[in-house]
């Protein structure tokens, strides 16, 4: 799984990425600060930095330094500074790409996947089949048919993680910390709920399940 540190000093923007990038399939991990930051990622060092450049301690041009003296992950700066100096310093400094903000969610993604392309840190992902189902990971789109059902983005992360693994038990306690993270973890309305929807949405007959199989008293199969 790809691992983002997005770094930002803004809770509402800190938690929308948070929330996008996991139903997308990403662990991400969080700092709002300069000095968390680096330390996170000299802890669990990421696949790929967001990184917000007006933080409270230390700015976001010496954090892309600090970065850039042991490691090459890409880096994709998202500043509210339009100015091309700061652009160019950041650029400069060793950011791989700039995004000012507001911001669209689409491009966003689209820049960080394009990113890891020219990395060479994710290869493409297959298309899951199964019945009249395509699921492609990659671009985030599941058709029945050939016609897209829309997803909500916990539905499309609890798919997600079950999609990576075919074949597998899946306990209640993994899926509610990988989908919906820590604290969630005795949650199982939750995940009972958005596994119906999930059913109804993918499953030829939601009240016999084929293919996301209850295990009882255990967890969940994807059974493709």
């Amino acid at each position: 799984m790809i691992r983002v540190l997005v770094v930002d000093d803004e809770p509402r923007i800190l938690r929308a990425l948070r929330i996008n990038l996991a139903a997308r399939g990403y662990d991400v991990i969080t700092a709002s600060d300069g000095a968390g930051a680096l330390r996170a990622a000299a802890e669990d060092p990421p696949d790929l930095v967001v990184l917000d450049l007006g933080l409270p301690d230390i700015d976001g041009a010496e954090v892309i330094a600090g970065l850039r003296g042991w490691t090459s992950v890409p880096i994709l700066v998202l500043s509210g500074r339009t100015d091309s100096t700061d652009k160019v310093d950041a650029l400069d400094a060793g950011a791989d790409d700039y995004v000012t903000k507001p911001f669209g969610m689409d491009e966003l993604l689209a820049r960080l996947r394009a990113m890891l392309r020219r990395a060479g840190s994710v290869d493409d992902e297959p298309l899951i089949a199964f019945g009249d189902v395509v699921v492609d990971l990659a671009a985030t789109r599941v058709t029945v048919r050939g016609e897209e059902i829309r997803l909500t983005p916990t539905e499309w992360h609890l798919l997600a993680v079950l999609a990576r693994n075919p074949g597998k038990l899946m306990s209640q306690r993994q899926l509610l910390l990988e989908v919906w993270g820590p604290g969630y973890e005795t949650a199982q309305g939750n995940l009972r709920l958005y596994m119906a929807q999930l059913r109804s949405k993918l499953e030829p007959d939601p009240s016999r399940p084929a293919y996301f199989r209850t295990e009882p008293g255990m967890g969940y199969r994807f059974d493709p």
